[in-house]
């Protein structure tokens, strides 16, 4: 019989549930053993990790990335993005539906959860994509075994938009799961976009995307959703708000007792409009990144709890692709390995404190979804853990990029905090700028 595998952090300071604690941690298997403030003495045939001077946190948990996987992998794969989330400091992720083929199934559905097992370094769950003639698939979904639902209301890579009120109604009516949507209004989207066409032809400028992808658009899709989930009692989760305007759709605290939550993603919380210039393609998201503003107003409303979780919208194309004219060019980028960076970064300049970062990008995801034993620094719960620098300064360059599609809207940004080792079910898969590759992360269960 093997011995237990043990790892003992020494002298980290543990930022968990509002307070940052010196303390020794100890890893025993896949679990949390010990947290102690008081320190632990010799533990034999532990591997000792000194983290003196250095912030251990719980690992993030990311509910909206987009691995490609199966159909669209020269674009990215659950092995690089899983990597590249590992490096990052995420431990566990939560996959979008909009794949070759879409996950509208149960039967396609299991195919990603094996796909999942045979790569993915992190920890994963997979959504349940909704489409105007799937419910009875829909409402099969386990959900102790996936973390929701997915609804496109306004289309972006893919075609999985359901624009029939019968369908949205059914829909709302009979989610028994969290609903987590894309909120856009595509007739006015389309509005826009052929009066740009008019005066600029095919040679639309990216700086017309805010304008196009509209802040209208999103507010009149997210509120009709809003109110259509009020009327028929569905959990619901607006991904990606990205205007000023939407976040009075929310209400501030806890997500305990929620049944409207709200995601912001960090390029809505660090790049604005005036960032195209120099980025060009490289910020073209949907929704669009917008104004200083409603940056602005986002991050306001993450500190007053009315937004509940931060997440990447991780969602990779090549740079062939990204360089295409405004109307080809796919909508969507690399984010994982870099979101916790920046998110500490925000902390050091003082927009959040680096409790709210572990509160939104890991304790919340983990209530909000109801994930079993994870998104904390527990005793007895699951070892995700992440050990980071805070005053490690350095440079995101390509030859460090670890997703499938070799490039990063963050490229040339200098970030103050540095990941240093990650744990996932208490295997080290990231340490020193290298992912153990071999690693295999858990499919996540949920308390439902």
């Amino acid at each position: 019989m093997m011995a237990m595998e043990r790892t003992l952090i020494r002298d980290a300071v543990v930022v968990n549930e509002g307070l940052s604690v010196q303390a020794d941690v100890l890893l025993e298997a896949d679990r949390i053993a010990r947290v102690a403030p008081e320190g632990i003495g010799a533990v034999p045939g532990a591997r000792e990790v000194d983290a003196a001077g250095r912030h251990l946190l719980p690992g993030a948990i990311d509910d909206q990335v987009h691995f490609r996987e199966p159909g669209l992998t020269h674009k990215e794969d659950i092995a690089h993005g899983s990597m590249a989330a590992a490096a990052g400091g995420i431990t566990s992720y939560m996959e979008m539906p909009n794949t070759v083929p879409q996950t509208l199934t149960q039967e396609l559905l299991e195919e990603k959860y094996r796909l999942g097992a045979a790569s993915s370094v992190v920890n994963y769950s997979f959504y349940m994509g909704c489409g105007e003639r799937n419910i009875e698939e829909v409402v099969r979904t386990d959900p102790r075994r996936v973390c929701g639902l997915k609804a496109f209301l306004g289309s972006s890579t893919g075609d999985m938009v359901i624009t029939e009120e019968h369908a949205l109604d059914e829909l709302f009516r009979r989610a028994h799961l969290l609903l987590a949507i894309h909120a856009e209004d595509d007739p006015l989207i389309r509005q826009e976009l052929e009066r740009r066409i008019e005066r600029y032809g095919e040679d639309i400028p990216i700086e017309e995307h805010p304008f196009i992808r509209s802040a209208e658009a999103c507010y009149r899709s997210s509120s009709t959703a809003v109110a259509r989930a009020k009327a028929f009692g569905t959990r619901l989760h607006v991904l990606h708000i990205s205007t000023a305007k939407e976040v009075g759709l929310f209400e501030p605290g806890p997500v305990e007792g929620k049944r409207i939550t709200a995601e912001a993603c960090v390029h809505h919380l660090w790049f604005t409009d005036a960032d195209y210039a120099a980025k060009g393609s490289l910020i073209k998201w949907n929704p669009a990144v917008k104004t200083a503003a409603d940056r602005d107003a986002i991050r306001r409303a993450v500190d007053e709890g009315r937004i509940d979780v931060v997440a990447t919208d991780h969602a990779p194309h090549t740079l062939e692709e990204k360089a295409q004219r405004y109307r080809q060019c796919p909508s969507g980028g690399p984010l994982v390995q870099h979101a916790l960076p920046a998110m500490l970064e925000l902390a050091r300049e003082g927009v959040f404190t680096i409790e709210q970062v572990v509160e939104k990008l890991c304790h919340a995801p983990a209530r909000l979804f109801r994930i079993a034993e994870r998104g904390y620094v527990r005793e007895g719960f699951k070892a995700d853990l992440v050990l980071v620098d805070l005053d490690a300064p350095w440079t995101v360059t390509r030859n460090g990029l670890l997703s499938k599609c070799g490039w990063s809207p963050f490229e040339g940004q200098r970030f103050h905090a540095k990941v240093l080792r990650t744990w996932v079910n208490g295997r080290q898969v990231y340490a020193d700028g290298r992912v153990d590759g071999d690693a295999r992360g858990e499919r996540l269960m949920f308390d439902r």
